[in-house]
């Protein structure tokens, strides 16, 4: 893998940034962390040498002058809503987060239902949480929120909150996922702290889009395609341009959300520390990109990524058409097509010329490895064994599984387990591959080269199954494919 951004600097000068924040403010910041703590795979993808967990290191840095507060949405609590990365709910991913955090050696101070009015499913929620020993906290709907600024900037808005109780000069705010109310945990707490004599800062930590490189670079419009089902947009941020002359890029719910804060700001405070929504953010991304071709070409791939995850997620009724034509339309402006992903035209060709459904892989080198599906093995478990053995040095027309050995786990499948697939998924290769091992030398050779698929990109020419989804994404290979259902 070719590496575009300095993952060390990162860490560096982006904990010395949060560390001048907090002297901003007097030793108190309500930081709202925004994306993903620990497991940030797409900015890993977009900028390749981000470590996914780079904000947890950067975090761990300040170990000693932070606390953690995880909020969740009643809402998302009532709704059972689901992370679709990792498929848990919201609710099991609070705990999930805290847990980590503690392992680390992190405090957690506690978890804030936000949006809270009465649901008995939150209610539930924060009962089990107390017997845990786990201090919660109820942000509640406030009339009118975010506009009507007089009443939520008062004893019956933000004033009927309760109070979470910090001791640490930075807090750090963060959720399982969108729309979990981090943004009115901070403002919340900050009247809260003034109402007690404390005047604390805000302060928003989002990785993307990136403010400091331009507004149609590959890695912003990287952005929008991931947040397509959101509708977010990049835009100038005019509060910025207009105080300094500057140009900076940020998206149009905080710059349209600026306007309340800042008289949110004056309501608790009398004045506004920030002249735009730029302003309130600390992230230092942009400066630590080592490569900008690099960055610009993971990005152009992660466009096309997300452009055949809209297609299979419309296939599958859990994307909309909308998200598929804005994608197309970010495909347009960052001028590339499917056929700049080298995988895609291979596995089509490949697929055409043995007219069954077809895999191809992108090694390290540049390499293009195909595979067809068979009556013995899906076209994802044939493509692992072909780019094994190519990586291995070892000759593509010996069989490192034989049909002898297919045979008895198809028959199990079939007879005794009643799948109605008998081929073998990329998996079940994995487990065999790995007995084989311990007498054969080509099988041990093959999976010592395991670890060299890592960030080798992968297309195949139908709907992959939920199991080769798994073990692409633990191998940690970028996988796409053609919305088509398997042959």
């Amino acid at each position: 893998m070719k590496y575009g951004f300095d993952n060390e600097k990162y860490l560096r000068i982006q904990s010395e940034h949060i560390k001048e924040r907090i002297g901003q403010f007097g030793n108190k910041l309500y930081l709202e962390f925004g994306g993903k703590l620990f497991d940030d795979y797409h900015a890993s993808r977009v900028l390749p040498g981000f470590e996914p967990d780079s904000k947890l290191k950067m975090l761990m840095q300040l170990k000693d002058e932070a606390e953690i507060v995880i909020a969740i949405s009643a809402y998302d609590i009532e709704k059972n809503k689901v992370r679709g990365d990792i498929g848990i709910t919201y609710d099991e991913d609070v705990l999930r987060l805290r847990e980590a955090f503690m392992q680390r050696g992190l405090l957690v101070s506690g978890v804030v239902i936000t949006h809270y009015n009465g649901q008995a499913s939150a209610t539930a929620y924060r009962e089990r949480l107390e017997r845990m020993g786990i201090s919660v906290y109820y942000l509640h709907l406030i009339d009118g929120y975010p506009t009507n600024v007089d009443f939520i900037a008062s004893e019956e808005g933000f004033g009927k909150n309760d109070y979470v109780r910090t001791t640490r000069p930075l807090v750090v705010v963060t959720a399982p996922g969108p729309g979990s109310g981090k943004m009115a945990v901070c403002l919340s707490q900050l009247y809260q702290e003034n109402r007690r004599g404390v005047k604390a800062g805000y302060a928003k930590f989002e990785t993307f889009p990136i403010w400091s490189i331009p507004l149609k670079h590959p890695v912003n419009i990287a952005y929008e395609a991931a947040t397509a089902d959101l509708n977010d947009v990049n835009m100038i941020d005019p509060f910025h341009l207009e105080a300094y002359g500057k140009t900076a890029v940020n998206y149009n719910r905080d710059i349209e959300i600026f306007p309340v804060l800042n008289a949110l700001f004056e309501g608790i405070y009398g004045e506004n520390p920030y002249k735009s929504p730029t302003d309130m953010g600390v992230n230092m991304a942009g400066f630590c990109i080592a490569d900008d071709e690099v960055c610009c070409q993971a990005s152009r791939d992660e466009i096309i990524r997300r452009y055949y995850t809209a297609l299979c997620g419309f296939a599958e009724g859990k994307a909309t058409e909308a998200e598929v034509n804005k994608i197309a339309l970010l495909m347009k402006q960052a001028k590339i097509t499917t056929d700049d992903r080298r995988t895609t035209v291979a596995a089509k060709e490949r697929a055409m010329k043995e007219n069954t459904s077809a895999a191809a892989i992108e090694l390290a080198d540049g390499t293009i490895i195909t595979a067809k599906s068979s009556d013995l093995l899906g076209a994802c478990a044939a493509l692992i064994l072909n780019a094994l053995k190519h990586l291995a040095g070892i000759d593509h027309h010996v069989k490192l599984i034989s049909q002898k050995m297919i045979e008895p786990i198809q028959h199990m499948k079939l007879s005794l387990l009643h799948a109605d697939n008998p081929r073998l998924h990329s998996d079940e290769v994995l487990v065999t591959l790995s007995i084989l091992s311990l007498l054969d030398e080509n099988c041990r050779r093959a999976l010592d080269c395991l670890p060299q698929l890592e960030g080798c990109q992968v297309h195949t020419t139908m709907m992959t199954g939920e199991v080769d989804r798994k073990i692409f994404k633990k191998l940690g290979i970028g996988l796409t494919s053609d919305p088509v259902r398997k042959r």
